[in-house]
């Protein structure tokens, strides 16, 4: 759990609502249904626009990656690589083959699959770095949906406050009219750009770097599995891949 994620919501949230109390307002004063609809309805309708359904899909599977990301062991992998390099120096390549099934992950099943076939190391590079480069992309676009929206989300507000201002000027005549039609274009407004500001771009920020350290594991696993492959000593590996760890958590 990320638990950063969940403070800084909290926190930003808060402080809004904390500010408006501070300054005499009410909080039923922020919750406007007309703006809700023209700012979340008209921003959401511009990112379908804009994206395929497949990243659109996506960028659905990967929200959950801001509050529990995918847990990344580099320590243990780094591990796991330099034992199956003893294993292949000691018994031969074949052997790892009964350690394809065990990895859950598809990524790693074929890094070994590569390996046990015999392929050079260059090709075996090639190849895995091939798809990571296509699922970096991929994630990037999905990424970037939330990027979008918060690329919208304050024009749309915008574009509400206009809707509630021609709703006043329509109704200057009637001066009980006039309170709610501009309640809705400013809290549209707040909408737009808080909704970008606090919770879109933050969002799109956070799955980069989670995307980030994916591809650097990935790219540690191809560049490990070629290493093997090249039948270099086991304890070089193990130096050459601890520069992907952490200084505070890299193995002395």
């Amino acid at each position: 759990m990320d638990i950063l994620s969940i403070i800084g919501f909290l926190v930003s949230i808060g402080a809004l609502l904390l500010g408006n109390l501070l300054e005499g307002g009410v909080i039923s004063s922020l919750i406007n249904g007309p703006a809700i609809i023209i700012v979340f309805g008209g921003t959401l309708g511009a990112t379908l626009l804009q994206f395929p359904p497949a990243i659109f899909i996506r960028s659905v599977e990967m929200f959950l990656w801001v509050f529990k990301p995918t847990k990344i062991d580099l320590e243990t992998q780094i591990d796991q690589i330099v034992k199956w390099s003893n294993i292949s120096r000691k018994r031969g390549l074949l052997v790892l083959e009964n350690s394809i099934d065990q990895d859950l992950d598809p990524f790693i099943q074929k890094s070994l699959q590569l390996l046990v076939d015999g392929n050079e190391p260059d090709v075996i590079v090639d190849i895995l770095e091939l798809e990571i480069s296509v699922k970096e992309s991929r994630d990037y676009q999905a990424a970037r949906l939330y990027e979008a929206m918060g690329g919208y989300a304050p024009t749309v507000g915008i574009i509400g406050a206009v809707m509630g201002l021609i709703h006043v000027m329509g109704n200057l005549g009637e001066p009980a009219l006039l309170g709610k039609g501009i309640a809705t274009a400013f809290v549209a407004t707040i909408y737009g750009v808080a909704s970008a500001n606090l919770i879109f771009l933050p969002i799109a920020n956070k799955l980069k770097s989670h995307i980030y350290f994916e591809n650097q594991a990935r790219e540690m696993i191809a560049i490990g599995i070629a290493a093997i492959a090249n039948n270099e000593n086991p304890v070089n590996i193990k130096l050459k891949l601890d520069g992907y760890l952490h200084p505070k958590t890299r193995i002395k």
